[in-house]
């Protein structure tokens, strides 16, 4: 039986993860409003929807501005009539040892991938009470459940991610649906945002066997794709070939 179609915003959807799954979601049949800064790459990749048959439009947005989030959901909500799915996806990952004392990336984190978070889900939860349901896709990583070397705050932010979909899952029983993703080492560009020298080394390393970003969106489309009354809690995914 075919899925029904659903309206899907999905933040930091210029690259990695986000692009792969906006690609994924737009071949599904869904219809698509996708987010980030880089308005030149959104407008490229809806583009590219578009010529394969796809429904996608795309709004310039800053997650750590909570305006620009409620902007961007209700945009979504203007140009499709309603908002089904939230794909909290945007993030960052400068990591360094803790006694490299910066800051300034520190806050970064925190605003992009807690704030961020919870951005999305002020500006769609209202929206998804009134229309009936809805479903948040919030991502993590592998760092939710374990912490490295170099990847404290990091690692703080996605156990931070966690604990708000799990909050968020037992306030939303009946007709909100919570799922986290949490990938293990992906093709992404999370990796270029490291300034530490050492760290940069070792994710180089640690990236040897990253998977395809493709393998995460297959992971958000099975989530989707569930009946109403199936919630996914939590996914996980690894490189075979990787302990961590």
């Amino acid at each position: 039986m075919a899925q029904a179609v659903k309206v899907v915003a999905i933040t930091g959807a210029s690259s990695g993860i986000g692009a792969a799954t906006a690609r994924r979601l737009a071949a599904d049949g869904h219809r698509l409003f996708l987010g980030a800064r880089r308005t030149d790459r959104l407008e490229a990749l809806t583009e590219e929807i578009a010529a394969a048959g796809g429904s996608a439009a795309f709004q310039r947005l800053d997650v750590t501005d909570a305006a620009d989030v409620r902007a961007f959901v209700s945009a979504a909500r203007e140009r499709y009539g309603r908002l089904d799915v939230v794909v909290n996806n945007a993030g960052v990952m400068p990591l360094s040892p803790l006694e490299a004392l910066r800051v300034d990336e520190w806050d970064r984190m925190i605003d992009v991938n807690v704030r961020g978070v919870l951005n999305g889900i002020a500006a769609a939860l209202p929206v998804m009470r009134a229309q009936g349901g809805g479903h948040f896709v919030n991502l993590a990583s592998v760092g939710a459940y374990e912490v490295s070397p170099t990847a404290a705050v990091y690692c703080a932010t996605k156990f931070a991610v966690r604990a708000i979909s799990e909050g968020l899952r037992q306030e939303s029983t009946g007709n909100i649906r919570v799922t986290l993703v949490s990938p293990g080492v992906t093709e992404s560009e999370l990796a270029d945002s490291i300034s530490d020298p050492a760290a940069r080394e070792a994710m180089q390393t640690y990236r040897a066997v990253a998977l395809p970003a493709s393998a995460i969106a297959d992971a958000i489309a099975y989530a989707v794709s569930q009946p109403a009354q199936v919630d996914v809690n939590e996914i996980v995914v690894r490189p075979a070939a990787s302990a961590q």
